[in-house]
């Protein structure tokens, strides 16, 4: 092998001296190929081993036939290989020596070919990990499966069953933590494992009973045994168990239950983040997979949980005092800008955001790091700047480990190895080497600093004004400095801000709360303080904020978010005075706060399509036979959205019509996702129903909304006005296992969709739904055919049915469908009719919505206040004002038929000459002022009542054209 000026002069000596020994092992040992016909593209290579792993030409001298059948021996394995290779290894086995012994054997064969491929980037550093983590697994894996069978022929099987149900056989679970969970596992890791079992029973067939638990410890004991203990063929890996519930001081193996009281009861931070990577790896694969499901709640929870940066930055604190008394700032791993810091950025996302959003659920810190990056969570920026630093740390580390084979990330200190890693590395010398790793460091610590680090110091001004509210939250103050407290900070009733503050402060609630829950409030309730007295209306704020904390005592986790984003407090508080209506919305369902994390998102609604990539996102990662979570998620997205409504009301930035058009956009995204839902439950119990045509419906199901939502004039809190209709044929059964009639199937269907818009959930119901309208009211088919519903309306249908038409549309499901209902809507709407009776049927109804719904209300001098939907010259009387005109003139002008809204109706009614331009004008401006003030009083939860002054010019127009058309 010529090695002169190919490589640095250290390289070079070392490489001189690894070939000589190779030969003279080969000449000695009589190997059958000579070293002298190996090609120069794989010396190349060897070279390369060599040079970076004492370890990698150890086991070359030991087994040269590696390098002699490179293409058999060092060539990528492919998925299940090692699973594979292990299996036809340990069919040969006879005793716990022999697998112990081979195992060994071909772990260092492995091992060789993966530092060969890694060390040459023939693989890239993700599927180094995968390949490593692989053969760990199957490791694991086919050793349980021999020495279970082992042990079961001595002391017999292990027997279980959950309660009430017959005893079956019980196999062992083996969880992979840490690396090895998230097939992330280095060249010379240690694996963590933990060991548990399905039920509790005793083994049958032995010559005396155990125990489940007491055979699987010894199960355990034998598994870590033939993987850990080094012999003279080396180890397979080393295995730690102190992750495992209660430590080295618990036992071995745990049953399921066991598991889930422990973390239920026991369960602490630091054990939340283990469980993030936790991977069923051996053993009993299905039962795993429901235990870790089980156990999700307790890592994810279901709120955005800022509490979790507390727990890593006291392991980061933790880890770097251990760094510094070790003087280990040269660890790639624990020292500055190191992996743990990049695996903490990370995984401080998935345990804040992963109970909400499953796609940070995943195991694989790259694949979490992308999702961080296309969800906006971190800027792309700081994820390619993350992902090219761990690339690089990892591919480091191997480098470090490749050397002797040893379980550190430490850089070494004499300057020929740190050629070596150079060379490793592909850089020029160690001085290189480190220049590109301090730049590496230097960008993770940054952006570790601008996630997980400490919120920057309050000001010395704000800390002595903190003070004094801390003083008066923890009782230290009279009664008469309390009140002192609030007057001195702006607030124009102190006795009842006071009043209010004692009855949290001093409530029976505040003394059942968790010590860390205590803590959090002590924090939190001072500076929260602070903020209210900067405000224009402290007494406003004070009172609409205080039912919020009351109703996160038992989940303050909120308010560990809120302490961790002053921006996001203070546009709390801002809005909570502004509106009633949102300071009661976020009490009621405090996950609402996770809105504030993006204040840019808060005053900015999107747009119709985001909305819908936003929804089919979310409920991507949610099972589809999960029909609790679907329901949650859609509530959780109604909620936050109008949240974003209220926001941009409360501050002056959304337009009236662009407020309606996007409630009616949230309507209709989930109305869409909720006939999808409800279609894909049905399907899958009853098959296909049949169309008209005989091919199977999909879905030949269509939602009409009526109403607002058909004249997409939604408010806060509308109800919905639906009507079902479907195209399918009602005599022909579906075509699945349990068949329904086609119009069964579709009153099913109707009946499911209800139950999902109207279920009172831990979030509310989504919307409340009013199916009235459809044919025949409350006593009609809950879902009517497209031909029968047809029949109705020109045979049955009441002349306020007309009316009702006009503003329909259809909002979601069958496009085919919808488009017929269009064309059947206009076709009926067009219908020629007699003006005379048309007009005393719809002042017939005014009249009695008017005796029915308009209540009356005196202000505070005894004068009367305006009812902005029912008074006259009101939101109602414009809407029947449209509904008359198009009823009437349709015939001759079928355009007038086109928009369902009523700004629309009138500029087509403007543009036929119905009504003059001054006229349309003052419709349009009236109905907007109406409108609005409706949707105001709404976020202010108060009753649509004006005072009449403020009305009487727009309403005056309304009512002359009201004379004009339709008479007194």
């Amino acid at each position: 092998m010529e090695f002169a000026g190919q490589y640095p002069a250290a390289i070079e000596s070392h490489l001189k001296s690894n070939w000589a020994e190779f030969v003279e092992v080969c000449h000695s040992t009589g190997t059958p190929d000579s070293p002298d016909t190996l090609p120069a593209k794989i010396l190349q290579k060897t070279a390369k081993l060599w040079a970076g792993s004492d370890f990698a030409f150890e086991q070359c001298l030991k087994h040269p036939d590696l390098l002699f059948s490179p293409s058999e021996h060092l060539a990528a394995f492919s998925a299940g290989q090692h699973h594979s290779a292990l299996e036809e290894l340990i069919d040969s086995v006879t005793n716990e020596a022999d697998l112990i012994q081979k195992l060994r054997i071909y772990r260092n064969r492995q091992m060789v070919r993966i530092i060969w491929r890694d060390l040459n980037r023939l693989a890239s550093m993700q599927e180094t990990t995968a390949d490593l983590s692989e053969m760990a697994d199957a490791c694991v894996d086919k050793a349980l499966q021999w020495l279970y069978d082992d042990a079961c022929k001595t002391l017999g099987t292990p027997m279980g069953a959950m309660y009430g149900e017959e005893p079956e056989p019980q196999k062992m679970v083996v969880l992979g933590m840490g690396k090895l969970g998230a097939n992330e596992l280095n060249l010379s890791s240690d694996i963590d494992l933990m060991f548990t079992y399905p039920n509790k029973g005793e083994t049958k067939g032995g010559r005396r009973a155990l125990d489940n638990q007491e055979f699987f410890n010894r199960l355990g004991q034998r598994l870590i045994k033939v993987i850990d203990s080094k012999t003279a063929d080396g180890f397979v890996f080393r295995v730690d168990m102190r992750l495992r519930p209660y430590g080295s001081s618990g036992s071995l193996s745990m049953s399921f239950s066991a598991m889930e009281q422990y973390y239920q009861d026991q369960g602490r931070d630091w054990e939340r983040y283990a469980m993030i990577k936790a991977r069923a790896i051996a053993g009993d694969l299905d039962s795993g997979h429901q235990l870790l499901d089980t156990l999700k709640p307790f890592t994810f929870r279901k709120y955005i949980d800022f509490s979790a940066i507390d727990s890593l930055r006291d392991m980061k604190k933790l880890i770097q005092r251990e760094v510094k008394r070790k003087g280990m700032e040269g660890n790639i791993k624990l020292g500055p800008g190191g992996i743990r810091e990049v695996e903490f950025i990370v995984q401080s996302f998935q345990l804040i955001h992963g109970g909400r959003d499953w796609a940070l659920q995943q195991k694989s810190l790259l694949t979490v790091l992308e999702e961080l990056k296309v969800k906006e969570y971190l800027p792309a920026s700081a994820t390619d700047e993350l992902r090219a630093a761990y690339i690089y740390l990892r591919n480091l580390e191997h480098a470090i480990q490749a050397l002797q084979d040893k379980q550190t990330q430490q850089l070494p200190i004499d300057n020929e190895t740190l050629d070596r890693l150079a060379f490793s590395m592909g850089q020029r010398d160690w001085s290189e080497l480190l220049s590109v790793l301090d730049d590496y460091r230097e960008k993770v610590t940054q952006h570790f600093d601008d996630v997980v680090a400490d919120p920057e110091d309050s000001t010395e001004e704000q800390t002595a004004e903190a003070t004094g509210w801390h003083l008066l939250w923890m009782g230290h103050l009279s009664e008469e400095e309390e009140l002192n407290q609030f007057e001195k900070h702006g607030f124009h009733d102190s006795d009842s801000a006071l009043s209010r503050f004692k009855a949290l402060r001093d409530g029976k609630a505040i003394t059942r709360v968790r010590r860390v829950s205590r803590e959090r409030l002590d924090d939190f309730i001072p500076h929260l303080l602070v903020q209210i007295s900067d405000t224009e209306s402290p007494d406003t704020a004070l009172s609409r904020l205080l039912p919020l904390i009351e109703s996160v005592l038992r989940r303050t986790a909120y308010l560990v978010l809120l302490m961790e984003n002053p921006g996001a407090l203070e546009h709390l508080i801002k809005l909570c005075t502004a509106s009633p209506w949102i300071a009661d919305e976020i009490s009621r369902y405090p996950a609402l706060l996770d809105e504030f994390l993006n204040i840019d998102d808060l005053y900015n609604p999107p747009k119709r399509n985001d909305l819908e990539h936003d929804l089919r996102q979310q409920l991507a990662h949610i099972p589809e036979d999960d029909l609790e979570a679907q329901m949650e998620v859609l509530r959780h997205f109604k909620m936050g959205h109008v949240l974003k409504v209220a926001a941009s009301q409360a501050a002056g930035t959304l337009p009236l019509m662009k407020e309606s058009d996007y409630l009616t956009w949230i309507a209709e995204v989930l109305l869409e996702q909720v006939v999808d839902i409800a279609w894909k439950n049905m399907v899958e119990k009853h098959g296909y129903p049949v169309s008209k045509n005989g091919q199977p419906c999909n879905p030949g199901f269509a939602i009409i909304g009526y109403g607002k939502l058909g004249g997409i004039e939604l408010g806060p809190g509308s109800d919905l006005d639906l009507v079902f209709i479907h195209d399918g044929n009602p005599n022909k059964p579906t075509d699945g296992q349990r068949p329904l009639d086609g119009s069964m199937f579709f009153t099913r269907l109707g009946q499911r969709i209800i139950h999902i818009l109207t279920t009172q959930t831990p979030s509310g119901r989504l919307y409340e739904v009013d199916m009235r309208l459809r044919p025949s009211g409350a006593s009609g088919m809950l879902v009517s055919s497209l031909e029968a519903f047809e029949k109705y309306q020109r045979n049955e249908a009441w002349t306020w049915e007309h009316q009702a038409l006009v503003r329909a549309r259809a909002v979601a499901g069958d496009k085919e469908l919808t488009e017929k209902f269009e064309k059947l809507r206009r076709t009926i709407l067009a219908t020629k009719r007699e003006l005379p009776e048309l007009k005393a049927e719809v002042i017939k109804m005014r009249n009695k919505m008017h005796e029915h719904l308009t209540s009356t209300k005196l202000d505070a001098t005894g004068e009367p206040m305006f009812h902005l939907k029912h008074g006259e010259g009101g939101i109602v009387d414009i809407e029947f004002l449209m509904q008359y005109a198009v009823l009437a003139h349709a015939n001759s002008h079928a355009d007038i038929t086109e928009f369902t809204d009523n700004v629309r109706i009138s500029e087509s009614l403007e543009k036929a000459e119905y009504l003059s331009e001054q006229e349309g004008y003052d419709l349009r401006e009236a109905y907007k002022f109406l409108r609005k003030a409706a949707h105001s009083r709404a976020f202010l939860s108060e009753r649509s009542f004006v005072p009449v002054k403020q009305v009487e010019p727009l309403t005056a127009s309304v009512t002359e054209l009201w004379k004009k058309w339709l008479g007194k």
